[in-house]
């Protein structure tokens, strides 16, 4: 019995070492793209506290449209982490196509839908100078949505391939090109003109335009993509049925995440009704965790690749085992977060402004942020398992009620009945994030178990 636990846990170990080995470059990408956004939000903010509310107002109303097209990408990597699987090169290079312009498709009716309804700002109860400062920035935001879609899509198919450090280095490079690009137009350094927060978005578009044509310059062109790029006489043609595959997991997996970023998005609103403090001191706290996020997302995706393999492989005891590594990681690192945002609570909000009233109310929502760290990360790699062995519809019900039954309603009370702020908001966060880990989670255990019984009970010979 002993020596059965200790072969174990060991075997989970090995698994653990395996996607941490495969999520590190997913991370690092992450991490980068995240750090454009940090270093648009602190450039802006060095210029003064309306700016960076006119910032977070923009990235709250493009967030939930552009989170779900980066949804219908994590369709690329799932069916081309499957065939790849199987050992089919061919299938592999024809979900790649189908996949690229499906997201291309996408990208610019999301972008095409940001244009036409961009007055919305001037209807959501924010200050009036705000909503005014974030017009401008609202239209290059939504046109830089498609490069960087168009990127996502290739990032998945290079990442689905377990070839993660492409993307990588690309996202790594983007973060100076991004900051001199901002050292230029948010300031008018060099002769350039000072746009200030159209400058950003202007850096921003640039930036993602340029990696997006990098990346697929070395899908075309590397040896290591050759045997799937030789194939596309036969395989690059759209077709209704891969489509409708693609779809099926692109869709829910777009609802999933857009319903959490979506209710976000929803707290900055609400947030911003209370006044232009609350609404940048909400948004240099939700900046950190959105920051640590991107560490569990990338656990999330190396995990889902890995699952999505093995199921390929039909490997059904590496599937449990491959979950259980990634959920002992996202308890581990939630653990480290969270006494990190305890720890520097009074420090971290210095990285984005220096208004007295904005640093001491961020210092003071970082406890919460600190508070679902741990569930943050388990209910992101579990949806990412979930996803991984294709079983998408029941966990999409569960973040609908996670975030939009449990966690913004209560957060909602508690802020405006209980006069509780921008802290109720983020005290519904913890109740919702809870609510999600804890069923997430269990849900997985319980349809791999049933996967694997099901196949063993298909395959044994009669007697």
């Amino acid at each position: 019995m002993l020596h059965s636990i200790i072969l174990h846990s060991s075997m989970v170990l090995s698994e653990s070492k395996k996607t941490l080995k495969l999520a590190f470059p997913i991370i690092f990408g992450e991490l980068a793209q995240m750090f454009l956004h940090i270093m648009d939000t602190a450039m802006v903010g060095a210029i003064g506290y309306k700016q960076l509310a006119a910032s977070a107002l923009v990235m709250n109303v493009i967030n939930i449209p552009f989170v779900f097209g980066i949804g219908i990408t994590i369709s690329v990597s799932q069916m081309v982490s499957l065939a790849s699987g199987q050992n089919n090169k061919k299938l592999v290079s024809h979900y790649l196509y189908n996949g690229f312009w499906l997201c291309a498709a996408a990208a610019i009716l999301i972008s095409f839908g940001l244009e036409a309804g961009k007055n919305i700002i001037f209807h959501l109860d924010q200050d009036a100078e705000v909503a005014k400062l974030a017009l401008p920035y609202l239209q290059l935001m939504g046109l830089s949505v498609i490069p960087m879609i168009m990127f996502m899509a290739l990032k998945q198919f290079t990442d689905g391939l377990e070839h993660t450090k492409t993307a990588m280095m690309l996202s790594i490079i983007s973060l100076p090109l991004n900051f001199f690009l901002n050292w230029l137009l948010i300031y008018g350094n060099w002769g350039f003109p000072r746009l200030e927060l159209i400058g950003a978005g202007l850096g921003t578009l640039i930036t993602r335009t340029a990696i997006f044509i990098a990346l697929g310059l070395i899908i075309l062109y590397h040896g290591k993509f050759r045997r799937y790029i030789a194939v596309r006489e036969n395989e690059w043609k759209l077709r209704l049925a891969t489509i409708k595959d693609l779809l099926k997991i692109g869709v829910p997996a777009s609802f999933q995440i857009s319903m959490e970023a979506g209710a976000f998005a929803m707290s900055g609103v609400l947030i911003g009704t209370i006044s232009a403090i609350d609404q940048a001191a909400h948004q240099i706290a939700l900046s950190m965790a959105s920051l640590t996020f991107m560490v569990s997302m990338g656990l999330s995706q190396a995990a889902s690749i890995r699952t999505s393999n093995a199921l390929g492989r039909q490997n059904f005891n590496a599937i449990n085992i491959i979950g259980k590594g990634a959920i002992l990681m996202a308890l581990v690192y939630g653990s480290l977060c969270a006494i990190t945002f305890i720890v520097f609570k009074n420090q971290l909000p210095f990285i984005f402004n220096k208004n007295a009233q904005v640093i001491e109310i961020a210092g003071y929502l970082l406890l919460f942020a600190a508070l679902f760290q741990i569930s943050d990360s388990v209910q992101a790699v579990s949806a990412g398992l979930l996803r991984g062995i294709k079983d998408v519809k029941v966990p999409t019900w569960f973040i609908a009620i996670a975030y939009w039954v449990v966690g913004l309603p209560l957060g909602c009370l508690l802020a405006f009945y209980y006069k509780m702020g921008a802290a109720g908001i983020w005290t519904g966060f913890i109740a919702g994030l809870t609510f999600s880990a804890i069923f997430l989670s269990s849900r997985f255990f319980k349809v791999s178990k049933r996967m694997k019984l099901l196949f063993n009970t298909s395959n044994k010979t009669p007697k």
